[in-house]
């Protein structure tokens, strides 16, 4: 599926006709639709029947197996949590999996006249991963075509970024993606868009937005009894604490960039909460708090004490306001 904001990306993608690179690092913001804008690439790079245009015919057996994710051709390699009790995990894309692909692409095709890897998103490789796949992108297959999509192209690896034909999907603008929610009937699509940063392809999941509406008075006048009360509320749900950092982080760009004289960005249904929190609270220990909180980033869905990581960063920002 290409989404409307896509479609002039798409007809330029299409201009490069039968003389498509080996590697495609398919990149910008996340919940825009690149995984879809990838997967319909390996459509048509997988169909037996290709039309004069730039599209999968959809009749041939390699479109059905493309629809049903089947295609013996087709290898994706995405990151899965692998303990079978849901325990928290860092999510990475291992070694292992990528050697595996390597074992099977240089075999001759099966159905389709090339074999396609989608990897997404490929910043989550880990080192050794990353090692192991551009050892493939040095000597590349002519029968192989990579298509790596990212969130975050500056974590990974410069020498498989310069093997890459690197293509930005443009993010849409307020008005297209504002269009769809109102399609898809999603409520509050003003403010949803706005706190997701204008990517209107995020998942609604009703228990999150029911702690993140808890969340909103203990950020508005923080209070030490509140503060332990929603760590404990947050903990008994079992969220990883990657969601409490989102969103807290969010709230702080807000507050230091109306400090500084703009506008909220992600709570602008909160601007005059932010506004009074701006005049009283310094700006230099609340840039501070949220370099902590980008420290944790990278161990969001590490089995860490959630609680006591949400307590210790609300209580440091309960100080500020005293």
């Amino acid at each position: 599926m290409i989404y409307p904001w896509h479609q002039s990306a798409w007809q330029q993608l299409s201009t490069c006709g039968d003389r498509l690179p080996n590697a495609w690092l398919l990149y910008g913001q996340r919940d825009i639709g690149k995984l879809a804008f990838a997967r319909e690439l390996a459509r048509v790079l997988l169909c037996e029947q290709p039309p004069h245009a730039f599209a999968a015919c959809g009749e041939c057996a390699s479109c059905h197996l493309s629809a049903q994710g089947t295609h013996p051709d087709c290898y994706e390699l995405t990151p899965l949590i692998e303990d079978e009790d849901n325990a928290k995990k860092l999510l990475h894309i291992k070694i292992e999996a990528v050697r595996e692909v390597i074992d099977n692409i240089h075999l001759t095709p099966l159905r389709a006249p090339r074999r396609v890897v989608l990897i997404h998103p490929a910043e989550s490789m880990n080192v050794q991963a990353a090692n192991a796949l551009l050892k493939v992108l040095e000597e590349p297959s002519p029968s192989v075509i990579f298509l790596l999509v990212t969130h975050n192209r500056d974590r990974l690896l410069p020498t498989i970024k310069s093997r890459c034909r690197q293509f930005l999907l443009p993010t849409p603008t307020h008005g297209e993606a504002l269009a769809y929610l109102h399609a898809q009937k999603i409520p509050n699509a003003e403010a949803m868009l706005a706190f997701h940063g204008g990517s209107p392809l995020f998942s609604v999941d009703e228990k999150n937005q029911h702690l993140r509406h808890e969340l909103m008075p203990v950020l508005v006048v923080p209070k030490l009894l509140a503060i332990l009360d929603y760590a404990a509320l947050f903990d008994k749900e079992k969220q990883p604490l990657a969601v409490f950092l989102d969103w807290f982080d969010k709230w702080l760009i807000d507050i230091i960039a109306t400090a500084q004289g703009g506008t909220p960005v992600f709570y602008p249904d909160h601007a005059d909460d932010l506004t009074e929190l701006a005049d009283k609270l310094p700006l230099l220990p609340l840039i501070a708090l949220r370099d902590r909180v980008t420290e944790l980033v990278p161990f969001g869905q590490h089995t860490l004490n959630v609680k006591l990581a949400l307590e210790s960063l609300l209580i440091d920002y309960l100080k500020l306001t005293l």
